[in-house]
């Protein structure tokens, strides 16, 4: 059986779409891979953007809320903002709950050029955390 793994983040429409985007593909076959928010909006482009530069493809996915997957088993509850790990619902079973606090490429400002460095910059780090955590 898979190790079933939830990203959480308040708008799921980058953080946590990078990360699940991320682990799918770096270990699909070890993980079965969810995102939600406590607030969902939509995938925002320049996640989409920055994830396919590196050949991820997260065009379709969609911000789900966090409401769709309380009553479900998971091995791994991931929040990557505080926002989200201040108001996460219980899970039930055996879950291991962990907190990755990464700041919100949504709320970069600057040129386009600058906004996406911003991006690919948390991209780059969910990537390591992922690579030290879970791989």
């Amino acid at each position: 059986m898979k190790t079933r793994v939830l990203f959480l983040c308040t708008g799921n429409s980058c953080r946590s779409q990078m990360a699940e985007g991320l682990l799918r593909s770096m270990a699909g076959e070890r993980y079965e891979v969810f995102s939600a928010g406590t607030r969902p909006s939509s995938v925002n482009p320049l996640a989409v953007r920055v994830m396919d530069e590196i050949g991820i493809d997260i065009s379709s996915h969609y911000s789900k809320s966090v409401d769709e997957f309380v009553n479900q088993n998971f091995d791994y509850v991931i929040t990557v903002c505080d926002n989200a790990k201040e108001s996460c619902p219980f899970f039930p079973g055996n879950v291991k709950r962990l907190h990755w606090s990464f700041p919100d490429p949504a709320e970069a400002e600057g040129s386009e050029e600058e906004i996406l460095a911003f991006f690919r910059a948390v991209r780059d780090r969910i990537k390591t955390k992922i690579q030290e955590e879970l791989i």
